[in-house]
């Protein structure tokens, strides 16, 4: 989320070119990549009561593609519910973790299933930051840290929603000044659009009246074999990431990029997830550091299951990767999808983001928007079989 956006000049939205300007009107835009073709029209599903928080009513949307491929997304938190796609029978399923009520994404513990993360995602040290001579003081909800925006970030909050047609939604959430600690008004508009190749896109945008630190991403928890396998150490993750940053018993990194060759943390070439887990104290939650042009749009992961034969491929302007393992889930999880345990490992989470706790390390790229400044940032994830 580095501020200089010479390197991602425009992002195409309904097949034109928007360049990134902090006085752009919002409104309901389509995101897609060049030289690729849109989903066919399809009838649009309307959205479903899904419950009412904080006095508004929860609604599902539902996006999908000629080829069948369905994402279900709550207005509340944001939160992808389902992502419905094919094994290599065309058996479909859904691949990620969920629940069959609101409550359960409204439950203590609840570990941000599905959900858009902000105003920062990961973790600020010491639940503080200092910003132009200022020090700003946060919610310490994570071992003394803020983890995910705070008490109440925005996967706790009910997003405007506006659906652009049967394959894309746009959210907007305006975060006022001081909330969770957080300086500055924060306009933030999310995008999800489902084109004809089975890619889910993610373009997130924001502008502030005041200089703030801003990290956006989503946090889907991933199992590629729908559920039929309890685990994910099976899967088979590649990283294009040649180094990562360490962090510390409380998953502070400390400001260093060190090389992942020879340690359990490569991921340079396929290799499948519970390979050497053992050896990393606690499971993966660590932060890689992509080898990639920076806020260029690139394909930088890719996570198999080898036997549903599904494959996602992972692109992003992003700098870095959160690969976190489930390592928290215990099975203990209420009004499950279906009434499933979640077992440690039951999934995986693949978080494109800036590093955790850059406000406090000044050498990890900038993560300070200011007034005047427009924070862009892509991700897709891109399914199909093999």
């Amino acid at each position: 989320m580095d501020m200089n956006f010479k390197a991602l000049t425009a992002l195409l939205i309904s097949g034109t070119t928007m360049l990134a300007s902090c006085n752009n009107n919002v409104s309901p835009t389509k995101a897609g990549n060049e030289g690729q073709s849109d989903s066919t029209a399809t009838e649009q599903t309307p959205p479903r009561s899904f419950g009412h928080a904080d006095g508004q009513e929860v609604l599902q949307y539902t996006l999908k593609n000629e080829n069948g491929m369905e994402v279900k997304i709550l207005n509340y938190g944001g939160t992808i519910t389902d992502i419905i796609t094919p094994d290599k029978q065309g058996q479909k399923g859904n691949v990620v973790l969920s629940y069959d009520s609101l409550s359960g994404y409204q439950q203590k513990g609840q570990p941000y299933f599905g959900a858009l993360i902000g105003r920062y995602a990961n973790r600020i040290a010491n639940a503080k930051f200092k910003l132009d001579g200022k020090e700003y003081s946060l919610a310490p909800n994570n071992n003394g840290n803020t983890l995910h925006g705070g008490l109440k970030g925005f996967d706790k909050i009910v997003w405007a929603a506006t659906p652009v047609d049967d394959s894309s939604l746009q959210l907007i959430y305006t975060s006022k000044d001081g909330e969770e600690g957080y300086p500055g008004n924060l306009q933030a508009t999310v995008v999800y659009t489902l084109t004809a190749d089975n890619a889910l896109h993610i373009d997130y945008k924001a502008t502030s009246d005041k200089p703030t630190p801003v990290n956006l991403t989503n946090h889907s928890y991933f199992n590629l074999s729908a559920g039929k396998d309890s685990t994910i150490l099976g899967h088979e993750l590649s990283l294009k990431a040649s180094r990562y940053t360490p962090v510390n018993d409380k998953l502070i990194p400390g400001g260093k990029l060190v090389a992942v060759k020879g340690t359990p943390m490569d991921f340079t070439s396929p290799k499948k997830v519970g390979a050497e887990i053992a050896k990393v104290k606690g499971g993966y939650d660590h932060n890689w550091v992509l080898d990639k042009k920076e806020g260029a749009l690139e394909t930088i992961a890719t996570l198999y299951d080898p036997t549903s034969g599904r494959l996602m491929e992972v692109s992003t302007t992003e700098p870095g990767i959160q690969f976190y393992t489930g390592n928290f889930l215990d099975g203990t999880l209420k009004n499950t999808r279906d009434g499933k345990k979640y077992v440690q490992n039951a999934a995986l989470c693949l978080e494109t983001q800036h590093f955790p706790d850059s406000p406090n390390q000044p050498a990890f790229p900038n993560v300070i928007l200011k007034p005047g400044e427009t924070y862009i940032q892509h991700t897709v994830y891109k399914f199909s079989t093999k």
